[in-house]
């Protein structure tokens, strides 16, 4: 599925093969269907084996760019009809932590095409990595926002995420419906487990005076 910029102008039936041909590069053996959905501005190429589109989606890290008769570029974005390839942004993990300990963490979610480290804008004088992953996923089933990586909690957010639950990590719903927070007694999450917080704090008991007699 390529989807294009709807604010970018309109593009003919014949433009879009020309594209598909001279930008993506896809033999016309490998096609067998292109249906074009011109109010949503997107284009289904349907392909004769799955490893044309893997291949491609890897080529294309799930972008292109269209250039338009007026010399205007815009971004297509590129990915699997269903859930499709997101752009994961993780944030809260140690740059100790590897590449392949977030493609693991991953691996039940869908394929990963690629991670990169982003970096900080050209704007700044230190141009170097902020410490945000980006991975290019096709996604099979949606990520929730809190993930296990290598023993650390990170936090992902990408671009349709469904409400994750902040208590249990479950997806579809929010803490203050959590069907398991109910099950608790609604016991609240600071609670439910013990935390360096809780372990540090002072005792609130008053603490025995120099008159007494310890036993």
């Amino acid at each position: 599925m390529c989807t294009f910029d709807p604010t970018s102008p309109r593009i003919t039936a014949y433009d879009i093969h020309e594209w598909i041909q001279q930008v993506l590069r896809i033999p016309e053996h490998t096609v067998s269907m292109i249906q074009i959905d011109g109010i949503k501005r997107q284009v289904f190429i349907k392909l004769v084996d799955n490893a044309y589109v893997q291949a491609l989606l890897r080529e294309t890290n799930g972008q292109a760019e269209y250039k338009h008769h007026n010399g205007v570029l815009s971004i297509v974005n590129i990915a699997i009809a269903g859930i499709g390839t997101k752009r994961v942004r993780i944030t809260n993990l140690p740059p100790e932590v590897k590449e392949n300990a977030i493609r693991t963490a991953l691996i039940p979610f869908g394929t990963v095409l690629a991670v990169i480290e982003e970096m900080w804008p050209k704007t700044y004088i230190y141009k170097v990595s902020n410490g945000v992953r980006k991975v290019t996923i096709t996604l099979t089933k949606h990520i929730p926002s809190h993930l296990t990586v290598d023993g650390h909690m990170a936090l992902l957010s990408y671009e349709g995420q469904p409400a994750t639950c902040y208590g249990c990590v479950d997806i579809g719903y929010l803490y203050p419906t959590c069907p398991k927070r109910r099950e608790r007694g609604a016991v609240p999450r600071d609670q439910q487990h013990e935390t360096y917080v809780t372990v540090a704090a002072p005792s609130t008991s008053t603490p025995p005076t120099l008159s007494e007699n310890p036993t």
